[in-house]
């Protein structure tokens, strides 16, 4: 099927919304004709396994068609194991996205070494601004890039030589609050600066919602909403927040006259 469009999804700190973003836009972009495979790094936890397991189990027992993507977790430890899982998957698909344990570890690294779409989702807090980059406790103004950001620069560089192709590098605003605040606005001047600096795209992400969490058992998702029962206005904006998400990643169409679904 030619070369697929791998979307890498990487962050290093837990509980940012990671697995559940990726599996979204695996389905989302299922729902636009792409043939999506998606692979789990995560052996232990796999989250964005198990979602896709619920969503097949619920095409299944309902009898209805929803759009899916291939799944598969990576069992092996070794770089080699990887590459093998990854030309597997990539017969069949023309886009692969990879969801990477919280984790540095070499098959991560090498996940991050085949982005074409590097994202890395972050809670909008200082907390996780720490992994990208150092701030003043004074004036909130960035410092330096952390070790992290020199990551990615530096797989990026070794990409670009190795293949002449640019990796865009997402830095998604992951449970955004739905009210102004000093802390807000303070992380979003952050990102914005070191943006410049390390050359990265920032978006808005998913916000922070209990539906996300209700969608998980039956392996749904805020394309769903006919499959849902109680569907109120907060699922509908989520959905919105999704296809401005979906839209931000900028993902190649098929072809020219594609439009994404979400």
């Amino acid at each position: 099927m030619g070369q697929p469009h791998f979307i890498i999804f990487a962050n290093e700190k837990g509980g940012t919304g990671k697995s559940t973003t990726a599996v979204h836009t695996a389905v989302a972009l299922a729902a636009s004709g792409y043939k999506v495979a998606a692979l789990d790094l995560d052996e232990r936890q796999r989250t964005m396994t198990r979602y896709l397991e619920n969503r097949s189990a619920t095409i299944k027992r309902e009898g209805v068609t929803l759009p899916q993507a291939s799944y598969a977790v990576l069992e092996g430890r070794t770089v080699e194991e990887f590459e093998a899982a990854v030309d597997q998957l990539a017969s069949n698909a023309n886009v692969i996205i990879i969801d990477t344990p919280g984790r540095d570890d070499d098959i991560a690294k090498a996940a991050i070494l085949k982005a074409d779409t590097l994202v890395t989702p972050m809670n909008d807090s200082f907390v996780d601004l720490d992994l990208i980059g150092q701030v003043d406790p004074d004036t909130y103004k960035i410092t330096r890039p952390s070790f992290y950001a020199e990551l990615i620069w530096n797989s990026r560089q070794r990409r670009a030589q190795a293949t002449g192709k640019s990796v865009d590098w997402v830095v998604l605003r992951n449970r955004l609050q739905h009210i102004d605040s000093h802390n807000l606005r303070r992380v979003g001047a952050a990102l914005d600066e070191l943006a410049r600096r390390v050359g990265y795209r920032v978006i808005p992400g998913l916000s922070e919602r209990v539906v996300y969490r209700e969608l998980f058992p039956k392996g749904l998702t805020l394309l769903d909403l006919e499959h849902m029962s109680d569907v109120q206005i907060g699922h509908v904006t989520a959905r919105q927040e999704l296809r401005e998400m979906i839209s931000g990643l900028d993902v190649p169409p098929l072809n020219s006259s594609a439009t994404l679904v979400a």
